[in-house]
């Protein structure tokens, strides 16, 4: 599907590119990866059609969206997002999707303000425990972030590098909602030479933990994918939308 053109809204923090596109509700607010453009959902955008309304955007710092003016934790990622949402006009609750990253913000939006929160699909979230895993990544993998890190140290503001602070914001904030919450895992894993078998399991584990947050909640693994199942399965992650989208309209 080819992407509508962006649009651009003006928050307090600056302006933001953003696309919206369908009409109904709950919207479908779908949340990037870390430093992921909107452009990452093109593949599933046309399986939305007619479903909902569908939203998504470029946080700052990402395709052409202004820099950011400060530290890009969650709380302050939810509080623009929220923002940028109330300008757009588009009005809660919503369905929100997160991938990786985003994972991360779904969690943390859902918790800080349940009642604008009508259902949530986590695709193949981040989880606040996954820092655990950097202690069993080999000696290759340390190196690869280190250089890594090095390379966007420039960025004083990148989301990546407040993770630890975004996770304890998690942990302080409070309890998941009893709404509709449906986890994509991709069942495809990283050879062990880069990912040991204590850090698979691990992600597994976690992502366990996430299907446990709402009595909702249910899982469900890609089997052909690895962290991206919306390039990889599409109809996957699509179903899974519209799963949580029914269910959430059924509790109306």
């Amino acid at each position: 599907m080819k992407l509508p053109p962006r649009q651009t809204a003006s928050i307090s923090q600056g302006t933001i590119k953003y696309i919206a596109i369908g009409e109904g509700s709950p919207p479908i607010v779908l949340i990037n990866g870390g430093d992921g453009p909107l452009e990452g959902w093109y593949k599933v955008l046309e399986g939305f059609s007619g479903a909902s309304a569908v939203f998504a955007y470029n946080r700052f710092g990402i395709g052409g969206s202004d820099r950011p003016r400060r530290p890009q934790d969650g709380l302050t990622i939810v509080a623009d997002l929220r923002e940028l949402l109330a300008a757009a006009g588009v009005t809660p609750p919503y369905v929100l999707v997160g991938h990786s990253f985003g994972g991360l913000y779904a969690n943390l939006f859902a918790r800080l303000h349940p009642d604008e929160v009508a259902g949530v699909v986590l695709l193949e979230a981040s989880h606040p425990g996954d820092l655990e895993i950097e202690r069993y990544q080999g000696r290759f993998v340390r190196g690869l972030n280190r250089l890594l890190g090095a390379l966007s140290r420039r960025d004083e503001f990148k989301e990546t590098k407040f993770a630890k602070r975004t996770a304890e914001q998690i942990e302080c904030a409070g309890s998941f909602p009893d709404v509709p919450l449906v986890v994509v895992t991709g069942g495809r894993t990283l050879p062990s030479w880069m990912t040991p078998k204590e850090a698979l399991d691990l992600r597994k584990n976690n992502q366990l933990a996430y299907v446990r947050l709402s009595p909702q909640g249910r899982q469900i693994v890609a089997a052909g994918s690895g962290h991206f199942p919306q390039f990889s399965e599409p109809a996957v992650v699509v179903q899974a939308v519209r799963d949580c989208l029914e269910a959430a309209r059924s509790r109306e």
